[in-house]
This record gives structure tokens, sequence and C-alpha cells, in this order.
């Protein structure tokens, strides 16, 4: 039974060392073996052998393209407006024993740099500047990066802009900027278009000013024309003029009488011997 014992503890053994020194590293990624605790070499997808109790694989390293998303967090622009902002950073390690020995976490140093740089850039811009230039962002974040990255081993592939935006006050503060421009762009296109009435109602006004008085001079001038004519066919002889007054004198009562708002007609009572005292005034030399 102690033989039996013996036996299946030295195949556990033999195992356990078979298992410590023979590894195989699956494809996109590297492994950084240590020797007592210190960097020994990196082996690279395949078949290694290592050395048993004194090899000791410290880290595995992914070495396919990684995707980073960095968290939203809110940025000061230039001219004190708030945005919100997040990105994602796409990268690749290229050397793992930098990456391992050159930073504590690589994935939250990138993370983190990234969104100080990105802080940094958009701070320098103002609003509209900012929301309009994702492009000239993400070209400035990568290229800022990408020195930083080097010395930790990582390559940055790209950079992108996954969302800008005003924050939600910021957002609520546009909404009432553009309101109030609207409303005064409204009000001066009616103080305008109300300018532009008053405008052609004086024009019109003082053109019909004009037209009334050319009307008035041209009834003056044509009732002195009359009158000069009536003058040079009546000559010395007032009859005609004084029987012409007594009609129109006499159609004016008539109309006076007929008038429906007219209740009581005053005549004089010596009406005809009043014309004819006034025709025969004139007839005197």
């Amino acid at each position: 039974m102690e033989g039996l014992i013996v036996v299946i503890a030295f195949a556990a053994f033999v195992v356990i060392t078979i298992a410590k020194g023979v590894r195989i590293v699956p494809q996109g990624q590297e492994w950084v073996v240590e020797r007592l605790g210190r960097y020994q070499r990196t082996i690279m997808p395949g078949l290694s052998i290592l050395i048993p109790y004194l090899d000791a694989v410290a880290y595995k390293v992914v070495t396919k393209d990684l995707i980073l998303d960095v968290q939203q967090q809110e940025v000061i622009t230039r001219d004190n407006a708030v945005i919100l902002t997040n990105a994602l950073a796409f990268i690749k390690v290229t050397d793992p024993v930098k990456a391992v020995y050159g930073v504590t976490d690589f994935q939250e140093a990138i993370r983190n740099l990234v969104m100080t740089t990105l802080r940094s850039i958009v701070g320098e811009m103002e609003l509209d500047e900012a929301l309009s230039s994702r492009d000239k962002i993400k070209a400035r974040l990568r290229e800022s990066i990408a020195d930083e990255a080097i010395d930790w081993g990582i390559g940055i592939k790209s950079v992108e802009i996954q969302d800008i935006k005003p924050s939600e006050s910021m957002q609520k503060a546009m909404e009432m900027q553009a309101a109030a421009e609207r409303e005064r762009k409204a009000m001066v296109t009616r103080a305008e278009g109300d300018k532009q009435s008053a405008i052609l109602e004086a024009e019109a006004r003082l053109e019909a000013a004009k037209r009334d008085a050319n009307a008035q001079v041209a009834l003056a001038a044509s009732s002195a024309e009359a009158i000069r004519r009536v003058k040079d066919a009546v000559g010395d002889d007032t009859t005609p003029v004084m029987y012409i007054l007594g009609e129109k004198y006499i159609n004016a009562l008539d109309k006076l009488a007929h008038s429906p708002n007219s209740k009581i007609v005053m005549l004089p009572g010596d009406l005809q011997e009043a014309v004819a005292r006034a025709v025969g005034a004139m007839r005197k030399p």
C-alpha cells in the first residue's frame, strides 16, 4: 500500500513537472516569463519549453487590437461652456515587456491619458468650434498620445470621438438663446415692415397732398378763367349776372324745401320784391 502511494505521488510529480515545463501559447498572445522573479524572456505563440519550478509565466499579454472605452466626462471650453464627450481608443501591444513593466496597468493608463489630453484639446476651443471639429480633435488627440504610448510599448491604431455634445444645462441655455435670437429676428422683421409701411403711407399722403394741391390750383385757375370769361362776356351790363344769382337763389330755396331733414323753411315775405329790388338796383347806372 505504501509503495502504491509512492508511485502515485511520483506520477503526479512528473505530470506537474511536465505541465510546468511544456507550455502552448495561443495565437494572439505573448507570454512574459520570469525566472526566480526576474524577467527571463518572452515566448511567442506555439510550443515552448520552460524550466519547471524556476521559470514562471508572469504575464499573458494579448497582442490583438484592443478597444478601450473612454468614459464620458465634462469638459469646459475656452468660452466657459460645459460639454460632454467620450471616446474609443484602438490600441495594440507592440512590446509586451514595456507594457507590463513600464506601467502598472497599460489599459487604464491609456484611458486616463486620452481623457486628460481630450480635456486639454477641447479646453483650447470655443463651444461652436469644439462641436464642429471632431476630425480635428481626433487627429490632435492621436498625435498627442502616440509618443507617450510608445514608451509603454503600445501602438495607437486610432482614436474616435464617440460623442461630443453640450451638457443638459448648456442645451437648455442654447435653446433659450436660439429662441431669443429667433424672437429678436422676428421683432426686427416686424419693425422693418412697420418702418416700410410708415414710409409708404407717408409717401402716399405726400403724393395725395401734392395731387390735391395741384387739383386746387387747377380748380382755382379754372374758376379764375371762368370768371374772367364771364366778365368779358357781360362787360358793363350786370343784369345777366343778377339774373343768374336770383335763379340760383330760388333753386337753393327749392332744394331746402324738398330736403327730408327740413321741417320748417323760412322764406322772406317780400321775396319777389327783394329779387325785383335787387334786379332793379343792378339796372341803375
